[in-house]
């Protein structure tokens, strides 16, 4: 996947959005928090992921733990074309999910990510 489309599929995630800090690293965020990194100091993409998907992507090869974030269950990858576009695409989503799911009730509903069952509260 190119930067250009891993930028794209993730700002196209609900709520998602791009801020640029740490020696050019285009930081991808939602209610604040990062899901995902490219660029800058990292040659090659980073992302959060569940416990099993961490352990299975370090294990296969795929990924190693991502510096300074591996004990939040960060990885990054090998090379940016490690993995297929669409399982990318996936673990991506994955991970804005995973953040989505950490934030307050509150800040789901005002960044309009509640479930039906939490906006009708």
């Amino acid at each position: 996947m190119t930067p250009k489309t891993f930028e794209a599929r993730c700002l196209r995630l609900p709520a998602a959005t791009k801020v640029v800090q740490w020696e050019g690293t285009s930081v991808f965020k939602v209610g604040g928090k990062m899901f995902a990194l490219s660029g800058g100091f990292t040659a090659s993409y980073m992302f959060k992921t569940a416990d099993m998907a961490y352990a299975m992507l370090i294990e296969h090869g795929v990924a190693r733990p991502a510096p300074y974030l591996a004990r939040a269950k960060w990885v990054q990858l090998v090379r940016n074309d490690a993995l297929p576009d669409a399982e990318l695409t996936a673990y991506l989503a994955q991970a804005h999910a995973l953040i989505v799911a950490k934030l307050t009730r509150k800040a789901r509903k005002e960044l309009g990510l509640a479930s039906p069952e939490e906006a009708r509260r």
